[in-house]
Order: structure tokens, then C-alpha cells, then sequence
């Protein structure tokens, strides 16, 4: 442990908190994919256009990490934590009750920037308490409830737009929020010590993030593993034209394309609990690259020489997400690494990535591909090798602090 012994939250409950933390990102963006539909006749808007309140949360959700990192690292984590969700709980709840889609457009803002104060004070928080292996391993584990998020939220929202009506989506995303807030409330502690407390001072912070744009490995790293994801991300943004046009498959059918791809989350998050303390964060991250890679190729041959049917999407998506599992909590902790003394900064910064990619993915890429399953793959394909190359950067750069 790296901190006091009286400051040292629970095990099972600060992993607890931790994972519910890590479900608030995949729920706001999963849980209304299958209402898509209804809120676009309900607004008269086009696909195109609800597909900005993606983007729009994607976005703000990472230049909001810019400004949570260093107040992470200037008042502590659990004050950021706190102060992130009450944001989220007033926007979740401003989306149930928007009129228009200005309004809901402007809460989904609110609701992406508020959401990642948690998600960049949270990892920060892991690092502070564990030593690196162990990190590493806290965050498989809850990398493992983040990959059920993705599997459930799209069966939750269809259920409950089949009942209540989509609004209902964003009353759940409300409770869920408010549950998750309690909770860490009830259970965290500040793991921030005051006297690692760093500077508000614009000049300060400017300098810490100029320190870590000229970190050659911390930026590969943060790259590659913003566009590995981004690879997986662009098949859960872009699976309402998978499931609708493609597969001509109904909203019920949500769970078949996420359910097989939150199982390799999983089961690649377990395999990277398990071997965290037996090998280097950079050989797994080397393994989920190559898995990944492969199923990318796999699955553009796939797409060109067979009929689009799920089972040819279904399984090297697995397989891609098998990798995922593996390489994001080595991602993390390696990161983290390279700036001890201002990792809600390296936090922000990786999250920064993370979600710019994903939100280049929804807004920019999705529209483009959007025509068919090929360019899907392709794209897939474009990613995963733009990481690879990012990767070999890393293992070349020496690892100085």
C-alpha cells in the first residue's frame, strides 16, 4: 500500500465503488442506443443528428478531464468524486426532461463533463493505494463490472423504453448515479496526503502538461491505448446500423452483438488479474496487442469473402475484446508511472485520449463507414495498427520518471 494505514479504504469496497465509478461512462452512452428510434421521432430529428448527443457527451466528457486532473491532484479525489456526480445526477436528470433536442443536446454536455471527474479522481485514487502490480491487478478486476456494463445497459434501456418510454433511461442513469454517489460517500477515503498536494497555479499547471506532451513514452502509451479502444468503440457506437440495417435485427436484439463482446472484456480482464504479479505490464500489453491485431484482420477477411451475418461479427469481436481486457489495466498503471507525483494530471490525460478517441469514433468516423460492414472493419483494422505502431515506440523508449 502507498498510503497511511488509516486512510486505507476497504478492499472489496473501494474496488466496489471503483467499479460502479467505471459503469457511469458505458451506461450514459449504452442505455438509450436502443431508444435511438423513439427519440428521433419524438424530436423530429434525423440518426445523424441524435448521433451528435454522442459525440457531444464523448466530447466534454474529455476536455473536461483537462480540468479535473489538477484539481484532483490540488483538493484530492474524493472531493472531486463527490463534486463530479452531483453534476451528473442534475444532467441525467435534465435529459429525462428535455423538450427539445437543444436542451437534451446541452444536458448530454453537462452529463459528459461531469462524468469524468469521477472516472480520472477514481484511477488516480487506485494508484495512490496499491503498488503497481497490485493496481494492476484492482483495475482488472474492475475492468471486469466495466465490461458488464456495455453487455447490460443496451438490455436495460430497451426494457425500459419498451415500458416507461425512453425518458425512463435517464430517470435510471439519475438513480444509478445517485446510489454510486452514497456510496462513495459512505465507503471512500481521501487518499490524497496534503503534503502531495499540488498547485493550482496556471503557470504550474501549464508546466505539468507541457512536461507530460514532451514525454515521448507517456504519450505513445496514452495514444495506443486510446486507439486500440477506439477500435472497439467504433462497433458499440456504430451498433444501431449493425443491428438495424446490417443484421435487420429488432431493438430486443442488442444483447447479441454486446453480450459476446462484454464476455472476452471479461474474460481477458480476469486472465490480466491472474497474471499481473507473474508477468511485466509490457508483455501482457505485447500479447493483447497481437490478439488484437489478428482478430482485426480476421474479421476484415470475414466481412469481404462471407454474407454479413452475426456469428462473422460476433467472434472476432470477442476476440478483439478478449485483448482489450488484457491490455487497458497495464495501459493504466503505466501511465500512471510515468508521472507519481501528479497522477490525477496522468489520469486526465490518458482519459483525454481515451475519450477523444471514442468521441472522434462516434461523431466523425461512424458517419463515414456507416454504409457497410467492410468499411467497419477497415477502419477497425486502421486503428488497431496506428496502436501497434505507438506500441513499439513505447518498448524502444527507455522508462525514465
Amino acid at each position: 500500500m502507498n498510503i497511511e494505514k488509516n486512510s486505507t479504504p476497504s478492499r472489496i469496497g473501494f474496488i466496489a465503488v471503483m467499479s460502479l465509478l467505471s459503469m457511469i461512462g458505458p451506461f450514459a452512452i449504452d442505455t438509450y442506443l436502443p431508444a435511438f428510434p423513439a427519440i428521433e421521432a419524438d424530436y423530429g430529428i434525423s440518426r445523424a443528428l441524435l448521433s451528435q448527443s454522442l459525440g457531444a457527451y464523448l466530447f466534454a466528457f474529455a476536455i473536461a478531464t483537462l480540468f479535473w486532473g489538477p484539481i484532483t491532484d490540488r483538493f484530492g479525489r474524493k472531493k472531486v468524486i463527490l463534486s463530479g456526480m452531483f453534476f451528473y445526477l442534475l444532467a441525467s436528470l435534465g435529459c429525462a426532461l428535455a423538450q427539445n433536442h437543444d436542451q437534451f443536446l446541452l444536458f448530454r454536455v453537462i452529463q459528459g463533463a461531469a462524468a469524468s471527474g469521477g472516472l480520472v479522481a477514481g484511477r488516480a485514487m487506485v494508484r495512490d493505494v496499491f503498488e503497481a502490480r497490485e493496481a494492476r491487478q484492482v483495475m482488472s478486476y474492475v475492468m471486469i463490472f466495466f465490461a458488464i456494463a456495455p453487455a447490460i445497459a443496451p438490455m436495460i434501456g430497451a426494457e425500459l423504453h419498451e415500458t416507461f418510454g425512453w425518458r425512463s433511461i435517464f430517470y435510471f442513469l439519475t438513480v444509478f448515479g445517485l446510489v454510486t454517489t452514497l456510496l462513495a460517500m459512505l465507503v471512500t477515503k481521501e487518499t490524497l496526503m496534503v503534503e502531495h498536494r499540488q498547485s493550482l497555479h496556471p503557470i504550474r499547471v501549464a508546466k505539468v502538461y507541457l512536461d507530460a506532451f514532451k514525454h515521448g513514452r507517456f504519450q505513445a502509451i496514452i495514444f495506443a491505448c486510446g486507439a486500440s479502444f477506439g477500435a472497439l468503440f467504433l462497433f458499440i457506437a456504430g451498433s444501431p446500423s449493425i443491428i438495424f440495417d446490417f443484421l435487420a435485427l429488432s431493438t430486443d436484439d442488442f444483447w447479441q452483438l454486446f453480450v459476446p463482446m462484454v464476455l472476452g472484456l471479461m474474460a481477458g480482464s480476469f486472465i490480466s488479474a491472474k497474471f499481473c504479479s507473474h508477468q511485466p505490464a509490457e508483455t501482457m500489453v505485447s500479447i493483447a496487442l497481437t490478439i488484437m491485431l489478428t482478430s482485426a484482420v480476421i474479421h476484415v477477411l470475414l466481412a469481404t469473402f462471407l454474407d454479413t451475418a452475426l456469428i462473422n461479427i460476433v467472434i472476432p469481436m470477442m476476440a478483439y475484446a478478449f485483448g482489450i481486457g488484457i491490455a487497458i489495466p497495464a495501459f493504466t498503471v503505466m501511465a500512471l508511472d510515468c508521472f507519481p507525483q501528479n497522477r490525477g494530471t496522468a489520469a486526465a490525460l490518458q482519459s483525454f485520449m481515451q475519450m477523444m478517441a471514442n468521441a472522434i469514433v462516434a461523431s466523425l468516423v461512424v458517419p463515414m463507414v456507416n454504409h457497410s460492414l467492410i468499411a467497419f472493419t477497415l477502419a477497425q483494422l486502421g486503428f488497431i495498427t496506428v496502436a501497434v505502431l505507438l506500441w513499439l515506440k513505447v518498448v524502444r523508449t527507455p522508462f525514465n520518471r
